[in-house]
């Protein structure tokens, strides 16, 4: 008799990750000022520009087309079922009204508190809600200069480094996420950003980042637990990624796609992951980044990201005046396309069982209940797909988009230029020689019990 339930047991964690690895699908909303000179989210740095030249994005900021019920509706339309918003990326500007800083959307331009309205939008749509807190801070006096500030290179930077305080600067961002959790309601992830306490590789000619005052910042340096146990007891019910340096309920490969589970670097156990994706090169708005990603990759990247037990949150960074820009609705276009008719291969589904060997050009995803596989059909094979110790499983074969009936074989191959191949355990599916119009047909497969 079939299991009923997958047989893959995550590394057990503080939070309860039971409605994440079942929804499977999120987005990610990089919004800050960095969308003004819209090159890059960490253009501050790259570029090394001074306050006075940074100030003039804070003088004149003001997403007047921001919709965020706009954003919602488009994000529940592609199978998104939850969020997370840049509350405060590496710049150190905050989009909610912070009580502890002047530097804050509500003293720009646009004067309203983007955090506040972009929860109550996305919780009406019925979508889960993440806030992103970046533990970096490039404005605040007390941030201390490291080999990733944008100072770094200033000849006076040790200098400038006598006299801040990073005890005060912990105090700060300790203060913020409480208001974090607890002005905005009921929140589902805190997704901090990041910890860097490896030394850097330094490129010739360039300042020696070894130097004691340009280390990185890990746990220590944020007071990580004492952080945590704040967050946990003002929303219990939260789920905290692992870039505080403290292992906690996700984490977060980015920008990688990985090729199997992800373990546990010491225990080898498996983990509660989650691969952080870009539609183009950047995070934040980059006019002019090219390198967007094509419908098939986009749709391979979900499928390959749960055929291997994981989430995937894919990035959005919305103009300066607030909207999605159109290669950002057409990617979350083609999401909303395949997942119309194919999301039951995505929502509550996992790595398949150790019995079932994907063929070539296949990924497989399986309901966690354990009584149906579903075939992705990265390469189309051209009316067979053979399918090795899989005979005498199967009680019944159709294509998800549509729901209709493949006929299949088993044990033997029928066709009229073959003299009746045979191999034990075969599963051979017939379908169709012309490819289906979708990016990446499905095949469902209901075992037998």
């Amino acid at each position: 008799r079939r299991k009923s339930m997958s047989s893959y047991v995550a590394k057990k964690t503080p939070g309860d990750t039971a409605w994440f690895t079942r929804d499977r699908f999120g987005m990610f909303i990089h919004f800050g000022l960095f969308s003004m000179p819209a090159r890059h989210e960490w253009i501050k740095k790259i570029e090394c520009i001074p306050e006075e030249k940074y100030d003039k994005y804070f003088k004149y900021f003001n997403p007047d087309l921001y919709d965020p019920a706009d954003w919602a509706k488009q994000a529940k339309a592609a199978g998104m079922k939850y969020a997370v918003f840049t509350t405060k990326h590496h710049e150190g500007f905050c989009m909610f009204d912070s009580q502890y800083t002047d530097y804050k959307v509500t003293n720009t331009p646009y004067g309203k508190d983007i955090v506040k309205d972009y929860v109550e939008a996305f919780r009406a749509e019925g979508l889960k809600v993440g806030l992103y807190y970046s533990l970096i801070d490039w404005h605040h006096p007390d941030f201390t200069i490291d080999w990733i500030h944008p100072r770094r290179l200033d000849p006076d930077a040790e200098e400038q480094n006598q006299g801040r305080d990073m005890k005060k600067y912990v105090e700060y961002m300790h203060n913020q996420v409480t208001e974090l959790m607890s002005n905005y309601g009921k929140i589902d992830i805190f997704w901090a950003d990041f910890s860097y306490t490896r030394r850097p590789v330094t490129p010739a000619g360039i300042r020696d980042g070894s130097a004691p005052w340009m280390q990185g910042k890990g746990k220590d340096e944020w007071e990580a637990e004492k952080l945590i146990n704040l967050i946990r007891k003002l929303q219990p019910g939260i789920i905290i990624n692992n870039r505080m340096g403290v292992e906690q309920d996700i984490w977060t490969p980015e920008q990688y796609q990985m090729l199997d589970w992800v373990r546990h670097k010491d225990t080898g156990e498996l983990l509660t992951w989650e691969a952080c994706q870009t539609f183009s090169g950047s995070w934040g708005y980059h006019r002019d980044e090219m390198t967007w990603k094509s419908p098939q990759m986009l749709i391979e990247m979900l499928i390959n990201t749960v055929s291997r037990g994981g989430n995937l949150i894919m990035n959005v960074g919305p103009t300066a005046r607030g909207y999605l820009d159109y290669r950002a609705e057409e990617a979350l276009k083609v999401y909303a396309d395949w997942m119309k008719y194919n999301s039951r291969s995505i929502y509550g589904c996992t790595m398949a069982e150790p019995e079932f060997v994907e063929p070539r050009g296949c990924r497989y995803t399986q309901s966690e209940d354990g009584k149906r596989l579903y075939i992705h059909l990265m390469e189309y094979p051209y009316q067979f797909l053979e399918i090795p110790d899989m005979a005498g499983k199967v009680d019944y074969i159709q294509f998800l988009h549509d729901g209709s009936e493949l006929l299949f074989t088993e044990h033997k191959v029928e066709h009229f230029s073959m003299a009746r191949s045979e191999k034990e355990g075969l599963l051979v599916i017939k379908i169709p020689p012309v490819k289906p119009n979708v990016v990446v047909p499905v095949i469902e497969l209901i075992l037998k019990e």
